[in-house]
């Protein structure tokens, strides 16, 4: 059974730092390309960052590049989110999704993975 699972979500000052987890368990990440988005409740789901199945590439929406990076331990299976500098407009529940492919290419739609997390909240407050 195809599994992720979220961690790492919180409270944090504005400025701040969190790293997300995504443990996978069923499957190998390196044979899957890797998106983490956000929802506010009301609003669309946003692509946050992506990573390609080998790891080499990754792609960031405008509104984290710069302040969120995306790495993986293929030794642990897991896949972090690496937040700098949030902003209120960060708070959000955050998801990570997954979708085996052999192409170098990875996407900020949400369409584009069939395994997804069960997310984990994030607020940035003061």
């Amino acid at each position: 059974q195809l599994q992720l699972v979220e961690s790492g979500g919180g409270l944090v000052q504005p400025g701040g730092s969190l790293r997300l987890s995504c443990a996978a368990s069923g499957f190998t990440l390196d044979a899957f390309r890797i998106g983490w988005f956000r929802q506010v409740p009301g609003k669309e789901r946003e692509g946050v960052g992506c990573m390609i199945p080998s790891g080499a590439r990754m792609n960031y929406a405008d509104s984290v590049a710069g302040r969120f990076t995306i790495s993986r331990d293929d030794a642990k299976n897991a896949v972090y989110l690496q937040m700098n500098s949030l902003k209120p407009e960060d708070t959000a529940v955050y998801y990570c999704a997954a979708n085996r492919s052999p192409l170098r290419a990875c996407f900020l739609q949400g369409a584009k993975y069939n395994y997804w997390g069960q997310g984990t909240q994030v607020t940035v407050s003061s």
